[in-house]
């Protein structure tokens, strides 16, 4: 006689990570971070009879330290379970999101998805020409020679600007340094090509050696686990955007802001 439990089929946890990766901020604060979608890996991890977690990976990328701690999460759970991870790109892993899907065992992507942009970027806009010409003039003190740093209302100075590069060039070699630990011996082209900031359709990253394969979430948990294979899907909740508020007010403004700065992220791309 056959026992039914022993005809269960293997449980895959499909979990979404989509969207700008940013720090949580107010109450309206959207975004991809280690504290919104923390929660959520911790369940999918925990689920019982667990053959496979696959990351659904949708991101321009932002934030290096959100980046961090949610690739670290990810390696220490499935260190901790035993579990494979497998990273699944849909439109883009580009930045950030590359840093997330590394932590995964393999990477898989429709071969028109955006992988790379291994690189950090800082960007900001110059006012002091503005005001000078409205007959503004910038009055600022400070206690301490640094902390003036980059203010958009002055020229810049030559000091800032070697400071913030090298800054940039700690935070890349941060980035360069855990490609290099996740996916080394992967990897198939110089890194004066693969680290520059660059990024490539999934079917360049396989031939390059950023991502292993192509492919779908629903039809790579089928191939290695079977047609009667059992999903479990999991993804942050996302906060709808506040229509309600009226223009002007600081929620609104916020709320506004990361909508236009998500979208210039997903513009870098060309997407």
């Amino acid at each position: 006689m056959k026992l039914p439990f022993l005809d269960r089929p293997p449980r895959v946890a499909l979990v979404r990570l989509a969207g700008l990766i940013a720090a949580p901020s107010g109450p309206f604060g959207a975004g991809l971070n280690d504290a919104g979608i923390g929660p959520v890996l911790d369940r999918a991890f925990a689920i019982k009879r667990l053959s496979a977690v696959i990351l659904v990976v949708n991101s321009p990328g932002g934030s290096p330290v959100q980046s961090s701690l949610i690739a670290r999460r990810i390696r220490r759970l499935a260190e901790e379970k035993k579990v494979p991870v497998i990273a699944v790109v849909e439109d883009a892993a580009a930045s950030g999101g590359y840093w997330i899907a590394c932590a995964a065992d393999e990477i898989v992507a429709d071969p028109a998805s955006i992988l790379g942009s291994i690189g950090v970027i800082s960007a900001g806009f110059g006012f002091d020409q503005a005001i000078a010409r409205l007959g503004v003039q910038r009055r600022l003190r400070t206690a301490g020679a640094e902390k003036s740093f980059l203010d958009p209302f002055r020229p810049e100075r030559e000091p800032d600007v070697a400071r913030l590069e090298d800054l940039l060039g700690k935070l890349h070699d941060e980035f360069k340094s855990w490609v290099r630990a996740r996916r080394g011996p992967k990897l198939k082209a110089a890194e004066e090509t693969l680290f520059t900031g660059r990024f490539w359709t999934g079917r360049q990253a396989v031939e390059l050696g950023l991502a292993d394969a192509l492919g779908d979430a629903e039809g790579e948990a089928k191939r290695r686990f079977g047609e009667k294979v059992k999903m479990i899907r999991l993804g942050q909740r996302r906060r709808p955007f506040p229509w309600r508020l009226i223009p002007g007010a600081r929620e609104g403004v916020e709320a506004i802001a990361a909508v236009a700065e998500e979208r210039a992220a997903w513009a870098r791309l060309g997407l």
